[in-house]
């Protein structure tokens, strides 16, 4: 993408393309004679995957083609995850608690994929929007809070409702090792 188009800037296309797709979007790299430190934050910063500055190599610009899709791609070989019976299967986009297949809204996928493959560490709310609904979208961030909200009302029948644990002042933490059987009301 070319910063400066006939007619339009480069940039705010980039930026229209990354809000429109979210986490669709195919690799933007920007080609532009641009060259200033704050020109390539900019480009950068409105989503574009890479920045290469006119004049550029045939070789350079072909490796950096070859790293951005080797970070946007997703292997085709990617295992499922599992916790105490809380499985989820990427190839297949499921989930299941002890073999039984749990219904998640795409957000509330992603959010679920997130948390079990980083697990045992805090993330903000601002880290998870970013994961979850992309660095460009115009999301509150109370938009986690009640994804959060959702994904324990489905995972407390279960147990699974205290793998997701609030870091008061800091974000959220997926503990797999913290189980707890719900108890029938007598």
């Amino acid at each position: 993408m070319d910063w400066m188009l006939p007619g339009r800037s480069g940039l705010e296309l980039t930026r229209e393309l990354k809000q429109m797709a979210r986490s669709n979007t195919p690799p933007i790299i920007m080609l532009t004679a641009r060259s200033e430190e704050s020109d390539k934050v900019n480009g950068l910063d409105s989503g574009a995957d890479d920045y290469i500055t006119k004049p550029f190599s045939t070789k350079e610009m072909l490796a950096r083609i070859k790293a951005v899709i080797r970070r946007n791609s997703t292997p085709e070989t990617d295992k499922g995850v599992e916790f105490a019976g809380l499985c989820i299967e990427p190839n297949s986009h499921s989930v299941s608690i002890n073999g039984s297949p749990l219904h998640l809204s795409p957000a509330e996928y992603r959010l679920l994929y997130f948390f079990m493959t980083h697990p045992d560490r805090v993330y903000s709310r601002n880290q998870i929007l970013d994961y979850v609904w992309g660095a460009t979208a115009s999301v509150d961030e109370r938009t986690v809070d009640v994804h959060i909200r959702r994904l324990r009302k489905q995972l407390t029948p279960s147990g699974h409702k205290n793998f997701l644990q609030t870091v008061r002042g800091v974000g959220y933490r997926f503990t797999p090792g913290n189980i707890q059987q719900e108890r029938p009301s007598s």
